[in-house]
């Protein structure tokens, strides 16, 4: 990943770390160990799906930025629906607690998504592209005479 990359993407991480911390700590005391361990692995496939999805769409905006909003719009609804479904595989489960993972997965998310948005609306994004000036003269336009 580029370095803009990884700044765009610790805003994003660290908060849902911490909120992962924090469920797994409540779900240890309320559950027990399968708890701690329901809500870790439900807090990590919430970070693997939203980082995989991130850098996706980063990419789809580099390369196919008419693309872009088409692919956003699918990726969330993809991702929803692989969280979904690891929710219902892992229902019946005896590894781990089901509803400590289902509410540690859906409380990551929630999270990632709340801190994506904050992130995307505190970045300084250029509305003009600095590199488009191949020198600091301005172009001239019109004939000379």
């Amino acid at each position: 990943m580029p370095s803009n990359d990884v700044r765009n993407l610790l805003p994003i991480a660290v908060p849902t770390a911490a909120a992962g911390v924090v469920a797994v700590a409540v779900s240890a005391a309320v559950a027990g160990g399968k708890g701690a361990i329901g809500a870790a692995v439900g807090v990590v496939l919430s970070m693997l799906f939203m980082g995989l999805g991130l850098y996706v769409l980063q990419w789809t905006a580099k390369t196919l930025p008419q693309l872009f909003q088409a692919m956003g719009l699918m990726l969330y609804v993809a991702q929803l629906l692989l969280l979904m479904i690891f929710v219902a595989v892992f229902k019946g489960t005896s590894l781990f607690n089901g509803k400590a993972f289902a509410l540690s997965l859906v409380i990551a998310t929630v999270v990632w998504m709340a801190a994506q948005a904050r992130a995307h609306m505190k970045s300084k994004i250029f509305y003009v592209d600095p590199d488009s000036e191949k020198s600091g003269r301005p172009e001239k336009t019109g004939s000379s005479s």
